[in-house]
């Protein structure tokens, strides 16, 4: 993809909690190095959480020429003007077309398959915890075959020498990342 460091692409997707709520996770992914911009985590997603959640997520002129996202009710009528006064395109995806934003497709069935599968949620705020922890481990150890087999932030090779591999436990132990540590 030409504009592949120009671009973003935002989603909503559900958790349920252990007392049977439904909480709404709003994410904003770069496809340049499918890193995590932002995200935020509401029961009651409106038209201005959401534009607030964009203003979050490209503070100072910072937004990319281009927002990839899906044609959801959610994002209201003024959500495409406040967009284009960011400076930003939007491209919209086919109706019921998940197909056509697939880096952040993946990374919400990541997300489910590698972290809120094997967690209870309780409410917003533990959601939110568990999520920014996620969200870290995915940042600096989780590998992504596009990306070289390395992480979202880049990591240094550690040679032999450094000393022997240690698991780091992230993610409440669900997680480790690997690196080599002096004896």
């Amino acid at each position: 993809m030409n504009h592949l460091a120009q671009t973003a692409a935002i989603d909503f997707f559900t958790v349920p909690t252990a007392t049977f709520r439904v909480l709404f996770v709003f994410v904003v992914l770069s496809h340049e190095r499918r890193r995590v911009l932002h995200f935020g985590v509401t029961e009651h997603p409106t038209q201005e959480w959401t534009m607030q959640q964009m203003r979050e997520a490209f503070p100072w002129e910072e937004a990319p020429r281009y927002v990839l996202r899906d044609r959801d009710a959610i994002y209201g009528r003024d959500f495409a003007d406040m967009t284009g006064d960011m400076g930003m395109e939007e491209v919209l995806t086919a109706p019921r077309s998940p197909w056509q934003n697939p880096f952040l497709e993946r990374l919400v069935g990541s997300i489910r398959r590698e972290c809120l599968d094997h967690v209870i949620v309780w409410n917003e705020r533990s959601l939110r915890r568990t999520l920014q922890s996620h969200f870290a481990y995915y940042q600096r150890s989780r590998t992504h075959l596009a990306l070289g087999k390395d992480a979202p932030e880049p990591r240094a090779l550690e040679p032999p020498e450094r000393g022997r591999v240690v698991a780091i436990p992230e993610v409440g132990g669900l997680h480790h990342r690997y690196q080599r540590q002096a004896a």
